[in-house]
């Protein structure tokens, strides 16, 4: 999910966009139902732990846009959108990769009731003009398939159109980091080894894309049924997109930009230093009463070049 256009498609026409906010009934009633069947699963994910920090650094009113990282798990979109609205009350709106701009009938239903427009500067200047609390990963599908060693590494290839929209529209930008989501699958080689290139050539073939290559891996033993994993939700504090005086509008969008990677990098850092001191990470449940808490978070040590 990143923001850009659509392949083939440079505009969004009119009709697309006041869909955005008022959606068909059967789309309305879909939304209805996911809601609840959301609510409802509140107990079980409490039994789950996930370790979810920051929520209290949210803005009360919704209107920010949240900014984070793809995983092999797609685990990310589910969790910040169940606990943005256990928390605020708010229907998170992400921006779809374009292929999911492509879904017919109820598939397409299903991502509309879930909040998830097409990601484009268009669609997201609308959500901002009514305040919706809106989700994008600059590193759209790119970033879910990670070969070995590239575990929790953004791929933004200098994307910068989520800070552009944000500054147009003066909209705060929550990061917002998992981790977890890439130790369900374990890469079996790396990018540049001969497998690893074999790979990306017949996804390259397969997609007509080279860059949302999927890596061979494994799961439990030599299976792909996924590994039992803690995930672990931080929010980072809000930044401010208000242009100061006397900056230029492409220096601030660059400041922006940087400020954003820096914290989610940041957060990325410091949950995998929890991550590994837990030990419930595993869900093992001789470990779940020793789980850790938000309360331990430690700064992750400074690299030393």
């Amino acid at each position: 999910m990143r923001l850009g256009p659509p392949e083939g498609k440079k505009i969004v026409t009119a009709e697309e966009l006041a869909a955005i906010m008022d959606q068909p009934r059967r789309v309305r009633a879909l939304s209805q139902v996911l809601g609840n069947i959301g609510d409802g699963l509140n107990p079980v994910i409490d039994l789950y732990r996930p370790y979810v920090d920051g929520l209290a650094r949210l803005p009360r009113d919704g209107r920010f846009l949240l900014v984070g990282n793809h995983t092999q798990s797609g685990a990310e979109v589910f969790l910040v959108s169940y606990y943005l609205r256990r928390e605020l009350g708010v229907r998170v709106r992400p921006l779809a990769e374009r292929s999911m701009g492509q879904a017919r009938g109820f598939a397409k239903d299903l991502i509309a009731a879930y909040g998830g427009v097409v990601g484009h500067p268009d669609t997201a200047r609308e959500l901002m003009r009514h305040n919706e609390t809106v989700l994008v990963f600059p590193g759209g599908g790119r970033e879910i398939g990670k070969f070995k060693g590239e575990e929790y590494r953004l791929r933004w290839d200098g994307r910068s159109g989520f800070a552009r929209v944000a500054i147009e529209s003066n909209y705060p930008i929550v990061p917002v980091a998992l981790v977890g989501g890439d130790d369900v699958y374990q890469s079996l080689f790396a990018r540049d080894s001969t497998w690893g290139r074999l790979s990306q050539s017949i996804g390259e073939r397969v997609s007509g894309r080279g860059d949302m290559t999927m890596p061979l891996v494994r799961g439990i033993g030599p299976t792909l049924i996924p590994r039992p994993q803690r995930m672990y939700l931080a929010f980072g504090e809000p930044i401010s997109t208000a242009q100061p005086a006397g900056k230029s509008a492409a220096t601030w969008l660059e400041t922006v930009r940087h400020a954003t990677r820096q914290s989610l990098e940041q957060s990325l850092a410091n949950l995998q230093v929890v991550r590994a001191k837990d030990p419930f990470r595993r869900l093992n449940p001789l470990a779940w009463p020793h789980a850790v808490e938000p309360t331990a978070l430690e700064p992750a040590a400074p690299e030393h070049g």
